[in-house]
């Protein structure tokens, strides 16, 4: 069984059995976090890129949790540089198979770089095979054709963004859905500002009407637990 609960944007804690997962963890700064980083529990972190929306408050969880942070090759070198003793090192295509399951960084269209302006590397999508269950969360990305490819990886629940001008908005993000096939699909990375607000369940009903994916809008804070989809 696997929880998955939205803490707003693209931070996201997925639990199975007793290990916690953390993904893009932005909690200061950001105006939704039902939460702050201090009450989070984690024994992994996922950095899809550099960004300080997704970067977050990695770095002060790791420390105090001793979780260890996966991102990819220059993210990982740059949080090592400033206080993170448990980091694991991937790249874009590449996977490692984790006590909880295996985690591949996947292509995401997007840019990162780091809070000090360093380059972060090539930002990521991630694919969790949990084993029964497989969650695809696609980073900061706009739509292109190899989620097709991704398509084939029997998804169960993708996490994609829909809130436009920095990411895929709703059109593009239906057309991923298509592509993608889930069985259960979750928008993010909205309403968080103006900039990228959204109406959500629009975009949901769209989903339900056009394509084979059931769509579900979580509340912030929401738990989706994943049972028999």
């Amino acid at each position: 069984m696997l929880k998955l609960t939205w803490y707003s944007h693209a931070a996201w804690e997925i639990v199975t059995g007793e290990t916690h997962i953390l993904i893009d963890p932005f909690f200061s700064d950001n105006p939704l976090a039902p939460i702050t980083a201090a009450e989070v529990s984690a024994d992994y972190i996922v950095i899809t890129h550099g960004h300080g929306d997704h970067l977050g408050d990695a770095i002060p969880i790791a420390q105090r949790t001793g979780a260890t942070i996966i991102a990819n090759a220059e993210i990982a070198r740059w949080v090592r540089s400033h206080g993170a003793e448990n980091v694991h090192a991937q790249h874009i295509g590449g996977g490692f198979r984790y006590p909880f399951g295996y985690l591949k960084l996947t292509p995401a269209v997007h840019g990162s770089s780091l809070p000090d302006g360093s380059y972060g590397g090539m930002p990521a999508g991630v694919l969790i095979d949990f084993g029964p269950h497989t969650v695809y969360h696609a980073g900061d990305t706009g739509l292109f054709a190899g989620m097709q490819l991704l398509g084939e990886e029997d998804i169960d629940v993708a996490l994609l963004p829909i809130g436009d001008n920095y990411t895929m908005g709703p059109r593009d993000a239906l057309r991923a859905v298509n592509l993608l096939r889930p069985r259960v699909v979750i928008p993010m990375h909205y309403n968080t500002w103006e900039i990228i607000a959204q109406d959500a369940h629009a975009w949901a009903a769209r989903v339900a009407e056009e394509t084979s994916s059931r769509p579900l809008v979580l509340e912030v804070g929401q738990t989706y637990t994943v049972n028999e989809l």
